[in-house]
């Protein structure tokens, strides 16, 4: 699994298989990231809002990996709404990764963190972020541009007016929480999903029925849930820094049967992610 890879819009191949490095610091970053490439992976996530880009690039360079075989995957910061900002935070962003070009540039989210979902959508600044995006990406800065945390709307406003179409939208998508009439659009439209969390943060880990299904494929419930994302044509980045748990998220070539599949598309949503729910993209809409 762990060399495959999916083909974005513009024929750049992207891992299917990510590391994820929500809420790691940059000592702990560095170190998940030569974990991760020791491993096997190749593609890396991280964010501006992270702060832990400089982490990720510490990780790379000490790896013994070429940084040209590493897909390096960055987010504007979710409050960057202008032109001048953006550019700004593409340049913060190059100088902390330590690197001249950033494989995949995403907007973190439509709106600022604390209007996230709000009322004001932000569509004009969005189009501004976006035509800066396309300047980076013109400017061989970036080598694809997308989206995070956009719903159909905020993907339409962006097709309304841009040069170049949205490659990915990352979104939040596990078993007992899959957007499937956003993942259709998307896929529609020729625009990659990608699911951060695709464990939901541990809080599918204890589902009898969930567990019940991992069995009959002698696999872990974090193993069946990344094989669900993939299985619907998503890159899914899984965050650890246990290098066990790299190691057996990347063993997920077994395939889950259609019906199985069916039972987990149907599976009632999480109604609490614990100590995550604080957090905008899993509170209860």
């Amino acid at each position: 699994m762990l060399k495959e890879t999916y083909a974005l819009a513009n024929g750049i191949n992207i891992p299917k298989l990510g590391l994820g490095t929500w809420m790691l610091d940059d000592g702990q970053t560095a170190q998940a990231v030569r974990d991760a490439l020791g491993t096997g992976y190749r593609h890396i996530d991280t964010a501006q809002a992270y702060m832990n880009e400089a982490g990720v690039g510490e990780g790379i360079r000490t790896s013994g990996v070429a940084r040209e075989e590493v897909f390096i995957t960055t987010k504007v910061a979710a409050e960057a709404k202008s032109v001048e900002a953006v550019e700004a935070s593409i340049e913060e962003s190059l100088q902390k990764l330590g690197t001249d070009y950033i494989d995949l540039l995403i907007i973190h989210s439509p709106q600022p963190w604390e209007t996230f979902r709000g009322e004001a959508r932000y569509f004009e600044e969005n189009k501004q972020v976006w035509k800066a995006m396309e300047d980076a990406y013109a400017a061989g800065k970036v080598k694809a541009i997308g989206l995070s945390n956009f719903l159909q709307d905020d993907i339409e406003n962006i097709l309304e007016s841009c040069e170049i179409k949205p490659m990915v939208n990352q979104i939040l998508a596990h078993v007992s929480h899959t957007p499937m009439e956003l993942i259709a659009y998307c896929q529609e439209h020729g625009i990659l999903v990608e699911a951060y969390s695709p464990i939901a943060h541990g809080a599918v880990l204890e589902h009898a029925e969930i567990q019940s299904i991992a069995k009959r494929y002698d696999v872990s419930v974090a193993q069946l849930c990344l094989r669900y994302d993939i299985q619907l044509g998503l890159v899914v980045i899984p965050k650890t820094a246990n290098p066990d748990h790299m190691k057996i998220n990347g063993e997920i070539d077994f395939v889950i049967r259609e019906e199985d599949m069916e039972i987990l598309k149907q599976m009632a949503p999480i109604e609490d992610y614990g100590e995550h729910g604080f957090f905008p993209v899993f509170r209860q809409k």
